[in-house]
């Protein structure tokens, strides 16, 4: 088997100490440029793996960093990883992603194997079910070991730690007025996150519009089950006509957009629709839909930059934060204008 290559065989290799090689595969300035080009071209050639393990025992960092998301499907999600994969590359950090599945168990036994391996903080968005249960016990054991994590998205304000958020009550109010203004009136909510932060904030939002505006009639069609989608919501259109749907996530969207199409209604000269995400699918079907972006790359930038800041600050006792990233409503077909 073929013997792994150590900073030590590099060091022997260009006669320099292996602190020299170190600093030359960091790319520290400390190093002249032409020694710090010759040694990461051989490294590279050569195959050369960072031995964490080394790392973290001489310097008592991994250069490691984890993120967990609920789910990978959702194009917010997808744009946060990458936000976040720019800013970690950049700075010369590796990245484990995990996927909890918006499953307590799942995201308990990530957190565990994550404070169990080489790792110096964790980004996450908590899952659905850890928020239902209000049950924060591993992250709070994991910020007890002084373990930094950031939150971003689905958070929690009794814990400790940095955090990233959208303004998800003002831009669901943003969104409901803007419904309003366009001579809507029969405006229902369909939410398929109720149980997080996130969904609550919105529909707060929601209702706030509606309150403002002195619609007194509140449709929030809170659905757990995706299969049980259409029943639901044809059971529902059978009963009342809606002038507007918000969605509070893509898939909804989709679900809904299909459901009044067989009713026979017209978007958006019937029925207005408005969802969260703006992912790609929104933008192709037909009509186009009228999104909340989130701007999830520009949220997982943020997050990346907050943990990076915190791990290579030497001073580590200033307070925590919050950034709120301001959402963007983009008119498309689906709502008058």
């Amino acid at each position: 088997m073929k013997t792994k290559l150590t900073q030590k065989d590099i060091a022997n290799q260009f006669n320099v100490s292996i602190s020299t090689v170190s600093k030359s595969l960091n790319n520290s300035i400390e190093i002249s440029l032409t020694t710090r080009r010759d040694i990461q071209t051989y490294a590279k050639k050569n195959n050369y793996i960072p031995n964490l393990s080394a790392l973290r025992l001489r310097t008592n960092k991994s250069k490691t960093i984890g993120i967990v998301v609920p789910n990978i499907l959702n194009s917010f999600f997808s744009k946060v990883f990458a936000g976040v994969e720019e800013v970690t590359t950049k700075r010369g950090y590796i990245l484990i992603s995990s996927i909890s599945n918006d499953s307590y168990h799942k995201e308990v036994e990530i957190i565990d194997r994550l404070r169990k391996g080489v790792l110096d903080g964790i980004i996450l968005s908590i899952a659905e079910e850890t928020e239902a249960k209000q049950d924060f016990t591993h992250l709070q054991e994991a910020i007890s070991e002084e373990m930094p994590i950031v939150l971003f998205d689905r958070v929690s304000h009794t814990l400790n730690c940095d955090k990233v958020i959208a303004d998800d009550f003002e831009a669901a109010f943003n969104a409901t007025q803007k419904l309003i203004d366009s001579g809507c009136s029969t405006i229902a909510v369909i939410s398929l996150i109720d149980d997080t932060s996130v969904g609550k904030l919105r529909v707060d939002g929601y209702k706030a519009a509606m309150t403002a505006n002195d619609l007194e009639e509140i449709f929030v069609f809170k659905i757990k089950k995706e299969e049980d989608f259409n029943s639901v919501m044809v059971n529902e259109l059978n009963q009342r006509k809606f002038d507007a749907f918000l969605c509070l996530e893509e898939s909804a969207t989709v679900q809904i957009l299909q459901v009044i199409k067989s009713f026979g209604y017209q978007v958006p000269a019937d029925v207005s629709i408005t969802s969260f995400t703006n992912g790609k699918l929104q933008r192709y079907l037909t009509p186009s839909i009228t999104t909340i972006s989130q701007h999830g790359k520009r949220v997982g930038k943020k997050a990346a930059k907050m943990l990076i800041d915190r791990l290579e600050n030497k001073s580590t006792d200033y307070d925590f934060q919050t950034k709120v990233v301001k959402t963007t409503l983009i008119a498309r077909e689906s709502t008058k204008q």
